[in-house]
This record gives structure tokens, C-alpha cells and sequence, in this order.
């Protein structure tokens, strides 16, 4: 199947490392708070979550407990149909042990990367690499964020050296992470794709008032979105979405111009498997 025709993976990102509360009443920081907004999601098009977890205070966390907590809270409202994907963000406070021991110790169904955070130079490839082994032999889903095309450019050549290891990775290109005032434009996407008939699977996630048009160019060229409150609060008429679900529905719309359907969680199970 052409990915033009292939199912269209909705991924809800409701909560983010950093938004509280005082930024909306609906961001979901407990383990039931996210299972709820899982359902929520699920129901409006969402194959997809990918959770932070929060220290009671709302701090951003990185903790095996907490996920499992929170997994399981997901897992009892929305069953299989969804896929619960882990972050390694490090948000400022983590570095790269601390966000390999996580993996390790929760081993997720699904977890996400950044090339930056975990491998920012040649010195640390060394220990990546027995890393990303140790994920691809538990068939973890892996999710690689990268944040510009310089990004693109060293993913493909960690991956022709091996260092990320054999399988399929699912990218995820985030738009307009340094433009000014954070605010993506559907443009951004263009210098990602100067290789597209040489990609993997990839996804867009944007940030502001755009994050809807940024997510419909993506799915018009065969590619993925994520939407939710972890980069964006506002439906494209610039009103304050109700909820995360409220943003899966404007996107799952979007999957329908495209003629494509959308996807379920075994679609993305599917999709790592290659």
C-alpha cells in the first residue's frame, strides 16, 4: 500500500512536559485524568497517546512507577485499541542516563527519542548504540524526534553506521520548535521532505494556531500527525478547545479529505512491524 493510501495514525499529545492547570483546566496531569482523556481521544480518531506523567506538584517526571501507574489506568478505560507511548523528554532536568534508565525499567510498548537528547555527539554513540539494541530486541516502538532537517541528516547517517540499530523507526518532525514565538507554519514541513521517497514513516507535530494546517499538509503527503495540549490549546478558528478530543476531531476530519481511513492501534503495531 502507497503511503498516500496507508492508514492514517492520529497520536494525542494531552499534557506535555510543562502546561498546567492555570494554562487549562482540562490538561490531564493524574494517571486517571490521562485514561480519561485517553477514551476521550480514542473516540474521536486517536490510535495513539504519547503521556507524560507529573510529580504532584506538576513538575514534569521521568519515573517507571508513575508510567506504570498510568499505563495501566490507560490500558483499563481503552483496552488494546490504542498504543501508550512513553517520553524520554528531558525538559531541562534529565540527561541521558536518566532517560535510558526509564525505557529499561518501564519497557513500554512504544517510547519517544530525541536524536539530540540521546546521542548529541560522537562521544555518547557508544552507549546509545547498546541502547537502541536493547529496545530493538524487546520490539519496542521507537519514535525518533527531530526537531530540524540537520536532525534528519544526522538520524540517516546514525542510522547507515548502525548506531540506532536494524528495524523500523517512525519519525516525528517537529515544526517551528525555534521560529519566533514558537508558532508553526505548514512550510516548515517542505525542508523535511527534500527526501521523501527515502523516508520511513514519519509524523508532524506543530506548535500554535497553525497546528491544524501543519497536520492536514502531512496527511495530504502520506504522513502522520500529533495534536493535543502539549503544543497547542486552540481549534483553527481560534477558539479554546474544550479538551484534547476536541483536536483529535479536527484532525481525524482532515484523514477524511484525504481519502485515507483512520488508524487503529494495530494499524500502528502494523506499521513497526514493517
Amino acid at each position: 500500500m502507497s503511503p498516500a493510501l496507508s492508514p492514517a495514525i492520529l497520536t494525542v499529545a494531552p499534557n506535555g512536559a510543562r502546561r498546567v492547570k492555570v494554562d487549562h483546566p482540562a490538561i490531564p496531569l493524574t494517571a486517571d485524568e490521562l485514561a480519561s482523556e485517553a477514551a476521550a481521544c480514542q473516540a474521536a480518531g486517536a490510535a495513539m497517546i504519547h503521556a507524560h506523567v507529573r510529580r504532584p506538584d506538576g513538575r514534569h517526571l521521568l519515573d517507571a512507577d508513575a508510567y506504570r501507574q498510568a499505563t495501566d489506568a490507560i490500558r483499563r478505560q481503552v483496552g488494546p485499541g490504542m498504543v501508550v507511548q512513553i517520553t524520554t523528554e528531558a525538559a531541562g532536568i534529565y540527561q541521558p542516563p536518566e532517560q535510558m534508565r526509564v525505557v529499561r525499567e518501564v519497557v513500554p510498548e512504544a517510547v519517544s527519542l530525541a536524536i539530540r537528547e540521546l546521542v548529541p555527539d560522537a562521544a555518547h554513540e557508544v552507549e546509545a548504540s547498546g541502547f537502541f539494541a536493547w529496545m530493538r530486541q524487546r520490539e519496542i516502538m521507537l519514535q525518533i524526534i527531530l526537531y530540524s532537517p540537520d536532525d534528519l541528516v544526522r538520524y540517516h547517517d546514525l542510522k547507515a553506521r548502525g548506531v540506532l540499530g536494524e528495524g523500523v523507526d517512525f519519525l516525528l518532525f517537529v515544526l517551528g520548535r525555534y521560529s519566533a514565538g514558537q508558532q508553526s507554519r505548514a512550510a516548515d514541513l517542505l525542508p523535511f521532505l527534500e527526501g521523501l521517497d527515502n523516508l520511513p514513516p514519519w509524523a508532524v507535530c506543530a506548535f500554535g494556531a497553525q497546528e491544524a494546517a501543519c497536520a492536514q499538509a502531512a496527511l495530504s503527503l502520506g504522513g502522520h500527525a500529533r495534536v493535543g495540549f502539549e503544543n497547542n490549546l486552540h481549534l483553527p478558528d481560534g477558539s479554546l478547545a474544550t479538551g484534547n478530543a476536541a483536536l483529535v476531531a479536527n484532525a481525524a476530519q482532515a484523514v477524511a479529505l484525504t481519502g485515507r481511513r483512520l488508524a487503529n492501534g494495530d494499524d500502528v503495531r502494523a506499521l513497526h512491524r514493517g
